[in-house]
């Protein structure tokens, strides 16, 4: 009896549920590098390149391990592009009686897989992503019935399943559930104390994507100059090992800090490894809490992490799910303004979104603050059609996959859902990003100028959101006091920031 396992390209597991239980013998592995997954959205070069790479090494290590892995490269003449031709295929090859596979991550995917078992007239089981602590039945019974979706509720669900940093009595280590009023510290004036990151010479395997990719995808976005990811289990966990050691213990303090010409600062560059698969989330989670537990790490630092694993990413993974494909179709707020083409060269005069896009186009990168509150929080103030936003993000980013991306993007950065996700916009002006970052410094607009050819853009368009959302927004308890103090302005005021704010916007039309 031939079972075929299909495995994804976000599904780099030893330990993947599809293979639980499955006989090396009898059971045949298919990998697939199909074109419609390269192109549905016009994927970063090396976003890609990492995907492929990370792939072939994966096949190479399950047929070291004993297993008979059916590899479909993208460069085969024969390959159809898609994995239901590709799956087609496979039975011909190999006859099977079953199909089973761990359930994807994307509604586009699973859409697909469903319709296999009367396609192709065999079983199919889809088995749950056992590398998730939150199944989708525990997510919706939590949901159930309650007003609002907050994530800290959530998250301490979570700590109380996996034991992490409770004490004795199963109380939160310290006393408190979340320390990030500690974690919002602006960057220190010590770069060159800035630990770096690995960096992991291309092996053959991976010149041989690179090389595929610059010829397919020549006119998709991003260099592939940078590319340094590690695309193996192995490397990546020694990416792992060198953050609890050299960066861990700072990086709740200046999380959220920014610095020119210095994308990584204190972050873990590990979400590539964990939603591809090369990572164990909570076995991640475990050894950031015994380094704190060693004494190496504050808890700060220590909490601030794991919240955004088992609280935010699990979370995000939750409301993707629950509210269904149609959520990449919501506009709260009726934004339609044109993505602005500086977000695929950062070709602008704004220095930190040059910086922002500049590093995002050379390493398909950037820390979560820079997404949220420079590239997000411009896109929002800007009234930026959400769904181009959403199309963005997930093009350029390694770790980008629709149910981690959209509702970060959607949700969380452009207001989109109405509230589901954020209690309020994370709008801001431009006082937020000089506070936490030297990026003004660098910049030829006057961050403390309200209005004139010299302000910063994010002053003007902070508040001419704020006036054209009105209606959506001014009942906004969290949003009250900007509400008051916008209407204590004079109007001949008002007047003069929405004349800017539109001779802005206008511009970025042209």
């Amino acid at each position: 009896m031939t079972t075929l396992i299909p495995i994804l390209g976000d599904q780099l597991s030893p330990g993947l549920s599809a293979l639980e239980g499955a006989d090396p013998e009898t059971s045949v592995i298919l990998m697939m590098e199909a074109d419609e997954e390269t192109t549905y959205v016009r994927h970063h070069k090396a976003k890609i390149a990492f995907i492929l790479s990370a792939m072939r090494h994966h096949a190479a290590a399950l047929r070291e391990a004993g297993w008979t892995v059916d590899y479909v490269r993208l460069d085969d003449p024969d390959n159809s592009g898609s994995f239901t031709g590709e799956l087609a295929r496979a039975i011909e090859r190999h006859a099977p009686e079953r199909i089973v596979a761990t359930r994807p991550g994307e509604w586009r995917v699973l859409a697909a897989m469903q319709e296999w078992e009367d396609r192709f007239d065999l079983p199919v089981e889809l088995r749950e992503d056992s590398r998730f602590v939150c199944t989708h039945a525990e997510f919706d019974a939590w949901a159930e019935g309650r007003k609002q979706l907050r994530m800290e509720f959530f998250y301490r669900d979570m700590r109380r399943k996996t034991g992490l940093l409770l004490d004795e009595h199963g109380k939160p280590e310290g006393g408190e559930w979340n320390y990030d009023s500690e974690n919002r510290k602006p960057p220190p004036n010590e770069p060159l104390l800035i630990p770096q990151p690995l960096r992991f010479a291309p092996d053959a395997i991976t010149r041989e994507v690179l090389d595929l990719v610059a010829r397919r995808f020549g006119n998709h976005p991003g260099s592939l100059d940078h590319f340094v990811f590690a695309c193996t289990t192995q490397d990546a966990q020694k990416q792992q090992a060198h953050f609890i050691k050299h960066a861990l213990a700072r990086f709740g303090d200046y999380q959220d800090a920014m610095l020119t010409d210095q994308p990584y600062l204190w972050h873990s560059i590990l979400s590539p490894y964990l939603n591809c698969g090369l990572l164990d989330p909570l076995a991640l989670c475990e050894a950031v809490e015994a380094a704190y537990r060693e004494g190496k790490v504050p808890l700060n630092a220590t909490e601030g992490f794991i919240r955004q694993i088992i609280g935010w990413r699990e979370y995000v993974r939750g409301i993707y799910w629950r509210e269904g494909p149609n959520y990449a179709q919501r506009n709260a707020l009726n934004a339609t303004r044109p993505l602005p083409g500086f977000y695929y060269d950062g070709q602008t005069d704004m220095h930190c979104m040059g910086q922002a896009i500049g590093q995002t186009m050379d390493h398909a990168y950037a820390h979560h603050i820079q997404r949220l509150m420079i590239t997000g929080n411009f896109a929002l103030v800007a009234g930026i059609d959400p769904h181009a936003v959403h199309r963005w993000y997930l093009e350029v980013y390694a770790d980008a996959y629709e149910w981690v991306e959209l509702p970060n993007t959607l949700g969380m950065s452009q207001f989109a859902d109405g509230g589901l996700l954020a209690s309020k916009p994370y709008a801001s002006s431009g006082n937020y990003i000089n506070t936490m970052s030297d990026y003004c410094g660098h910049c030829r607009y006057d961050v403390k100028a309200k209005t004139g050819a010299k302000a910063c853009p994010f002053n003007l368009l902070y508040w001419d959101f704020l006036d054209r959302n009105e209606d959506v927004l001014g009942k906004n308890q969290r949003l009250a006091m900007p509400y008051r103090n916008w209407a204590k302005r004079p109007d001949k005021d008002k007047q003069t920031i929405r004349a800017d704010a539109k001779r802005f916007l206008d511009s970025l039309t042209r």
